[in-house]
């Protein structure tokens, strides 16, 4: 068994990515994640600010859940994402076609999801302290443009692929 805490310069094997079914990607939907627009929305707060008996530790707390809450969402969305990156190089690679366009465009998009995410997390810990706001718009785009191209490429019965 390999001890990766002994060698500092080995790197761990990356995370084990479950392979995608027909009936997994039937059912992605960028739906799931939309909660996620208005759960940090800061209306509620303001609401609970104005009701008799409230004090700051509730605030507090409301946030505390909601940022754990959103956390559970981001690594879902993530690990979707990364599910979904996964499974088209796996139809690039096995695909009598090849599509240079989509290899570029999928690394384009992983980029840009990865530095979307970055930031999002960033945003969600100035968010717990009280200070701003989370935009993940450009996440969920992102998800769903790519989920829509995945969707694309998987043959249904009497169709022929696009790949």
């Amino acid at each position: 068994m390999l001890n990766f805490a002994s060698n500092p310069h080995r790197v761990p094997p990356a995370k084990a990515v479950p392979p995608a079914t027909a009936e997994w990607i039937n059912e992605l939907s960028v739906e799931r994640y939309r909660p996620m627009l208005r759960l940090l929305d800061d209306s509620d707060l303001e609401f609970l600010c104005r009701q008799p008996g409230f004090d700051r530790s509730m605030a507090g707390r409301l946030r505390r859940q909601r940022c754990h809450i959103f956390r559970g969402y981001l690594k879902s969305l993530s690990d979707d994402f990364r599910k979904m990156c996964v499974t088209l190089r796996v139809l690039m690679v096995n695909s009598a076609i090849d599509r240079p366009d989509l290899a570029s465009a999928l690394a384009c998009k992983q980029w840009e999801f990865r530095v979307c995410m970055l930031r999002a997390r960033w945003r969600l810990l100035l968010y717990r302290w009280g200070s701003g706001c989370v935009e993940i718009a450009s996440l969920i785009k992102l998800f769903e443009s790519l989920c829509g191209e995945l969707q694309g490429l998987i043959p249904q019965p009497g169709v022929s692929p696009s790949l």
